[in-house]
């Protein structure tokens, strides 16, 4: 029998939380798998990625209003410049999570194109990320861990 009270106090950093583990690793995967174009990303992975990104987003937009607000652009807009760095370095493992997402529906990465169209690109977009992927192979590849049929 496992001693609830020893897994409750067990130091996080030498291994002894899977739970929390594999969901610190569902966040940074996409990253890890920046320049990875082939293959299937399940919802989870695409999801996660969009939860993580938004977040460190929100927290440096907030960091970039507290210490750099009286740094003005040459038209006065105001100049964001962590959010800026975390916007760029995120641009490749973005698109890359995009379309083995769009594989794992079936579908091409070339219809990522179509978030350069405003509003009505978006849309099929985010209607074909929120569909469930083939649980079987495709023609991108075998199904991603959690979505596989047994």
């Amino acid at each position: 029998m496992v001693d609830l009270a020893l897994e409750r106090n067990r130091d996080p950093f030498e291994g002894g939380f899977p739970l929390e583990q594999a969901l610190m690793n569902d966040f940074i995967i996409p990253y890890r798998r920046y320049v990875d174009f082939e293959g299937r990303s399940s919802r989870k992975e695409f999801w996660y990625f969009v939860l993580f990104y938004l977040i460190v987003s929100a927290v440096l937009t907030i960091l970039d209003r507290t210490f750099f607000s009286s740094a003005l652009g040459t038209d006065g807009s105001v100049i964001d410049p962590l959010t800026s760095i975390f916007g760029i370095v995120s641009l490749i493992p973005n698109i890359s999570v995009s379309v083995r997402r769009l594989h794992d529906t079936g579908r091409s990465g070339w219809w990522v194109l179509l978030w350069l169209i405003p509003l009505v690109g978006w849309i099929p977009l985010l209607i074909w990320y929120c569909q469930k992927g083939h649980p079987v192979a495709n023609a991108f590849g075998e199904a991603p861990e959690g979505s596989r049929v047994v």
